[in-house]
């Protein structure tokens, strides 16, 4: 847990039931999402937690994937998350991506846990971190989640791509809330 001078890294993400967060599609043109899923229409009580959670933060932080889907999505849409994905400075993992041109954003190469510590050393809000599975991953394997905030879908997919994988040991969390709603529950943990 980083002390109260430091910025923390929260993740906010959708997960099944099984802890999958994406099926690869069969034709290899990426994931299948939570969206896609099948599920019901998110509560609105839900989707204004998740939009005054967005507004907190400081910073995005993503890996190249996520951001070049989102940079394609977020400019040209009027849903309510548009405004503070599109307002709020991006940072981006990427060590091919030549340019970042959605809104304010910085491409940070180099090692992960090395550049998450610099960016919490960082003054400012909290940094929210977004998927894919891929980058989650590797932040998760090596322990730079201070908060977890999931939102699990009353769906099993069987398969997929797991919020963890391959972690050197158990990894330990503290429930800090829970919250039910029509569509999915909130659990908000914090790392040990």
């Amino acid at each position: 847990m980083p002390d109260q001078d430091t910025r923390r890294l929260v993740l906010q993400m959708g997960v099944s039931l099984d802890g999958i967060v994406a099926i690869p599609r069969g034709d290899g043109s990426g994931p299948v999402m939570e969206a896609e899923w099948g599920l019901p229409p998110e509560d609105p009580e839900l989707t204004k937690l998740k939009l005054a959670w967005v507004w907190e933060a400081g910073a995005h932080v993503m890996g190249r994937v996520t951001y070049e889907g989102m940079s394609a999505y977020w400019p040209s849409s009027s849903h309510a998350y548009a405004a503070p994905m599109n307002e709020i400075p991006k940072i981006v993992f990427s060590n091919t991506l030549d340019r970042a041109d959605w809104g304010e954003t910085q491409i940070v190469r180099g090692d992960v846990a090395d550049e998450i510590a610099k960016l919490k050393r960082e003054p400012g809000k909290d940094l929210l971190a977004h998927g894919g599975a891929t980058f989650v991953q590797s932040l998760a394997r090596n322990d730079l989640i201070d908060e977890y905030r999931l939102i699990t879908h009353p769906v099993a997919v069987g398969a997929g791509l797991p919020l963890f994988k391959d972690l050197p040991a158990p990894l330990r969390l503290e429930l800090v809330d829970t919250t039910a709603f029509d569509s999915a529950s909130v659990r908000v943990y914090r790392s040990r």
